[in-house]
């Protein structure tokens, strides 16, 4: 799979199963609405008191799943939350998708956390035999 079929694949949906490890060890997951940059750099919005955000603070390695049915996509990398230039262009990318994310900002502990993508297996169960396809990024 190529740069530009994932980023299309990733633009062609809004939400991802979204999976972190608690301090305990225990799994975690939620589900996120997310954009993603032409360099493949996922980002979402979530507040600073959740799960999510106290998982990845402490052990930034996350997964994410994308898409339902016979064509998903599964990734694994590093989550952080940045701030500076970096933020403010990765707030234009999310409110690209998410408009309604300029109102969130007025939230007390709102913040962005951006994923890295390291590894991702695609897999397209419509044909026969199915398509899967792994990569490191």
């Amino acid at each position: 799979m190529r740069h530009d079929e994932l980023l299309r694949f990733l633009r062609d949906h809004r939400l991802a199963v979204e999976a972190s490890v608690a301090p305990n060890g225990a799994p975690q997951a939620a589900v996120v609405g997310y954009a993603v940059s032409d360099d493949l750099e996922i980002v979402f919005d979530t507040l600073e008191t959740t799960r999510k955000y106290h998982n990845l603070s402490t052990d930034p390695r996350i997964a994410l799943v994308v898409g339902w049915g016979e064509r998903t996509l599964q990734i694994e990398g590093l989550a952080d939350f940045p701030l500076g230039p970096d933020l403010a262009r990765l707030q234009e990318v999310y409110f690209g998708t998410y408009p309604d994310g300029r109102d969130r900002l007025a939230w007390p502990g709102i913040t962005y956390a951006r994923v890295r993508p390291r590894w991702v297996r695609f897999s397209d169960f419509t044909q026969e035999p199915p398509a899967i396809e792994e990569l490191e990024l």
